[in-house]
C-alpha cells in the first residue's frame, strides 16, 4: 500500500468513526500534499460532512473535521490553539526566522503534524498548534537559538497575522500554469515545468500535474519553496500579442 492509499484509508476510518459514533473526528495538521489527497476524495464523505481549517483564513497546513452539526446534534470547534512566541528582550534578540521557531518546537520532541502554520512578524512568531501540545510548548519552550522567549496563548486572532498581499501586473506569453509560474517567480519555463512534475505546485489546495492548465480569477497558486499568489484577471494584450495578467502576491 503506497502513501496515497494509506492516507485515503485513514480518511475513510475517521469518516466512518464520525458517522457511526455521531461525533466529530479530526485529523492532525495535513501539509499541502495531504490536503490535496483529501480534496481528491472529498465527495466520498458527503454522507458525514467535512470541514477544513488551519485556524484562520489562508493557512496552508490544515486539519480536516469529519462530522456536521446536523448529524452530530451539536457544534464543536477545531482543536487548534494559537501561540505567541516573543523575545523577553527584543533589542538583544537574535534574528529569528520561521526555520528557527519550527526547529525549536520540533526539538521539544513534537511531531510536525501537531504544528500548523507559523507566521513570523518582527522577530516574533504566531504558531497554530494542536491543543493537545499547547501547554507543553508553553511550559518547555524558553529559548530560540540564543534568545530567551516567552510563550502565551492568544484568545483572538491578531490583525497582524492576517494574510498580506501586494498587487502586481506581469506580462506572459500565455495564460498557462507553467508560463505564469515562471514569470511570477523569475524562473525558466523548464524549471516551472519541473516544479509541476515534482508535485510542488498546488491550485486551491489541489496538486497540479499538468503544466498547460489555464488559471481563472480567484485561483490561489502555491509553489512549495517559492511562495503563493492569487490569480486576478487577464488585462489585455501587448503589441506583440503577449498577455497582461494581474496577481496578488502573498508577502
Amino acid at each position: 500500500m503506497n502513501s496515497g492509499e494509506m492516507i485515503n484509508k485513514r480518511f475513510e476510518e475517521l469518516a466512518e468513526r464520525a458517522y457511526s459514533e455521531n461525533r466529530f473526528v479530526f485529523t492532525d495538521f495535513l501539509d499541502m500534499s495531504g490536503l490535496s489527497s483529501f480534496y481528491e476524495v472529498e465527495r466520498d464523505f458527503s454522507y458525514v460532512g467535512t470541514t477544513v481549517s488551519g485556524g484562520t483564513e489562508g493557512c496552508e497546513r490544515c486539519m480536516v473535521r469529519f462530522g456536521s452539526a446536523e448529524s452530530c446534534g451539536y457544534e464543536e470547534s477545531f482543536p487548534i490553539e494559537l501561540l505567541h512566541i516573543r523575545p523577553l528582550q527584543k533589542k538583544f534578540s537574535d534574528k529569528l526566522t520561521h526555520r528557527d521557531f519550527l526547529g525549536t518546537i520540533i526539538g521539544l520532541g513534537l511531531e510536525r503534524s501537531k504544528i500548523g502554520d507559523i507566521v513570523v512578524r518582527d522577530n516574533e512568531a504566531y504558531v497554530f498548534v494542536s491543543d493537545s501540545v499547547s501547554d507543553y510548548i508553553i511550559e518547555s519552550m524558553t529559548r530560540v537559538k540564543h534568545t530567551s522567549v516567552r510563550v502565551d496563548k492568544c484568545t483572538d486572532i491578531p490583525e497582524e497575522i492576517s494574510p498580506k498581499t501586494v498587487e502586481e501586473s506581469i506580462i506572459v506569453s500565455s495564460n498557462r500554469l507553467d508560463a505564469v509560474i515562471a514569470k511570477v517567480y523569475n524562473m525558466s519555463r523548464d524549471t516551472a515545468v519541473r516544479c509541476i512534475s515534482e508535485g510542488r505546485v498546488f491550485i486551491n489546495g489541489r496538486e497540479m500535474t499538468g503544466n498547460a492548465k489555464s488559471l481563472k480569477a480567484g485561483d490561489i497558486v502555491s509553489v512549495r519553496g517559492s511562495g503563493k499568489f492569487i490569480f486576478g484577471s487577464e488585462g489585455g494584450t501587448t503589441r506583440k500579442d503577449k498577455l497582461y495578467i494581474n496577481i496578488k502576491r502573498y508577502i
